[in-house]
């Protein structure tokens, strides 16, 4: 059985993975509307790994006894200064995600809560690959420049 707590917990970062997809869908439209379809491909399918994300965590609560609730998502912002900014915005975002997620694995180790722990470790494991990813994409943006963004574009558009 899930404590209260961890289970409050839980549903907080269900709603925090919800808000995550609903970035990345608008940054897909923001690229959509710049003309930049691969880099619109690329944050669909990461808008869909974030529901992913939700689920799975709403499954598990479940599983454990608990109730899996959904929040009120609050907006995210709809346009960006550049492709260079908006990938500067995931990378901060994925940041941030990251530590949501260490807190929790915080939280369950506090609880004693030794399978949870384990269920919050494939989390954190996949934030460190997302955080490399988009700071990957940033430093290629800074090093080649306005010429080749489009070059970028075409790459990250062949994600599956």
């Amino acid at each position: 059985m899930i404590s209260e707590k961890l289970q409050e917990a839980i549903n907080k970062q269900i709603a925090a993975e919800i808000w995550s997809a609903n970035l990345y869908l608008s940054m897909a439209f923001y690229f959509d509307k710049e003309g930049f379809a691969g880099f619109s491909h690329w944050m669909k399918k990461q808008s869909q790994e974030e529901m992913e994300h939700a689920y799975t965590m709403a499954d598990y609560v479940i599983k454990r006894g608990g109730t899996a609730k959904v929040y009120q998502i609050d907006a995210v912002p709809q346009e960006w200064e550049s492709p260079l900014n908006a990938f500067e915005h995931v990378y901060a975002h994925e940041c941030k995600v990251s530590q949501l997620i260490n807190d929790l694995v915080d939280l369950a180790s506090s609880e004693r809560d030794k399978a949870t722990q384990d269920f919050l470790w494939g989390f954190v494991r996949e934030q460190v690959e997302e955080e490399a990813t988009a700071s990957g994409i940033v430093d290629r943006i800074k090093k080649m420049g306005a010429t080749a963004i489009f070059n970028l574009d075409q790459q990250y558009g062949a994600r599956q």
